[in-house]
């Protein structure tokens, strides 16, 4: 099935005090691209993370936010008192060398925020995370990597389907272009021998015939048309055929370009060149439409 590069996912789940939640954004990109943003206290998942993602989608500029809620009323904090009581003791031990009153109110005002800014003096409860809330904090990215998937498969039919329609214009516009060929031939051909009049020389009918002909042959698109016919054909068995055509679309959108463009050349007729026109018009929306798809 077809996927877009271009997604976004988000899974939420519940797991003893702590509401987690992972979103993941992803764009397009020539290779994988990928960036995770998640707490210091689940950085021992960072590998497993990014594992699951590049297995499950393979290529873009991927963004992946994890961040977690505390329910209200969890104690997450703790106070440790013997560190507490140290600092205290050795503060005032400083105090009275230094002739510093204790009891002093502005001194007792500013010691309790002092101490309680010490390390290891408030601790959070968090730094240990247990392997429920890990298996749910995997839960949670493999969640929204389905979001995210459903989202590109969606992006991915609705780009296909652009892609073939416009296939089809370019199909239809080279339909366009064989009425005009041979009234082409016919305007080459009077015009050239207008010009020859103009010149008031005498001159060699057959060679001119013959001449002509090699002249004509040389803006002869019918190769042209016939590869561009095929490459078409490709295009449409490509989309249909692989899961991930991005890369292989992209080179034979580069080859139907090459086709139009000698067609472009040897038209050498304004018509033509208005159908020309119209055919590089869906390539261009074609090229810039491939680089979206996985």
């Amino acid at each position: 099935m077809i996927r877009s590069m271009t997604g976004y996912g988000k899974a939420e789940i519940t797991t003893g005090t702590k509401k987690i939640t992972v979103e993941i954004r992803s764009l397009n990109s020539k290779q994988l691209d990928l960036t995770v943003k998640l707490p210091s206290i689940y950085r021992q998942c960072e590998y497993d993370i990014r594992s699951e993602a590049a297995r499950r989608l393979q290529r873009g500029k991927v963004d992946i936010y994890v961040s977690y809620e505390t329910a209200a009323g969890a104690n997450t904090v703790s106070i440790n008192g013997a560190a507490f009581a140290d600092y205290l003791r050795q503060l005032s031990e400083i105090a009275a060398a230094a002739q510093v009153d204790m009891a002093d109110a502005a001194v007792k005002a500013a010691l309790m925020p002092a101490i309680l800014r010490l390390p290891e003096v408030v601790q959070n409860d968090t730094s240990a995370v247990s392997e429920e809330e890990l298996e749910a904090l995997m839960a949670a990215v493999r969640g929204a990597l389905d979001r995210i998937d459903e989202f590109r498969i969606q992006e991915g039919a609705i780009l296909i389907a652009d892609l073939l329609r416009r296939i089809d214009r370019i199909e239809a516009y080279k339909a366009e272009v064989e009425p005009y060929e041979k009234q082409r031939t016919e305007t080459i051909r009077a015009r050239i021998r207008e010009n020859i009049a103009s010149m008031g020389i005498e001159i060699d009918r057959n060679r001119l015939e013959q001449e002509m002909i090699f002249y004509i042959e040389k803006l002869d698109v019918t190769e042209e048309k016939v590869r561009l016919t095929n490459h078409c054909k490709y295009f449409r068995e490509v989309a249909a055929g692989e899961e991930a055509p991005g890369r292989k679309l992209g080179f034979i959108a580069q080859e139907i370009g090459r086709e139009i463009n000698t067609l472009g050349s040897k038209s050498n007729e304004a018509n033509m060149q208005k159908i020309v026109v119209g055919m590089k018009d869906e390539l261009e929306k074609i090229k810039e439409q491939v680089l979206n798809l996985l």
